[in-house]
């Protein structure tokens, strides 16, 4: 995709760098993630959460997050948020995946997922230690 006025590509990038992919292989199965709820773990000015980390929920994690005052796993349905399981797919804030990363309880990852921005959290080589697919 371009941008009209400039014609320069816009596509996001991975951590890969290459074109980011969609977090979840099928946005119909499962929560729809991303800050703009569109499947991918892109950014903009408003997301400043940074939720750039495609993870993969495990059941550590989840309850890791909980205690940290942020419930993944209760649904909020006047967000449209259903509640996440263990093995769904979701677009994380990229300092809480660090946070995890640095307890120990990093969920894995999706790299081609993972937009650029969270290099600015964790290198490439955490990212990979725990990378699925």
């Amino acid at each position: 995709m371009s941008t009209p006025a400039s014609g320069r590509n816009t596509q996001p990038k991975n951590v890969l760098g290459e074109p980011l992919k969609p977090c979840c292989a099928n946005p119909n199965e499962g929560p729809v993630t991303g800050f703009y709820r569109d499947g991918f773990c892109r950014t903009g000015a408003s997301d400043v959460g940074i939720h750039t980390v495609c993870a993969q929920m495990t059941p550590e994690f989840l309850e890791f997050s909980r205690e940290r005052g942020n419930d993944l796993s209760t649904p909020v349905p006047e967000y449209e948020f259903p509640g996440l399981v263990a093995g769904d797919r979701w677009c994380l804030c990229a300092a809480r995946w660090k946070e995890a990363y640095d307890a120990g309880m990093a969920p894995p990852v999706v790299l081609a997922a993972c937009h650029i921005s969270s290099l600015e959290f964790a290198t490439l080589e955490e990212l990979r230690e725990h990378a699925v697919e």
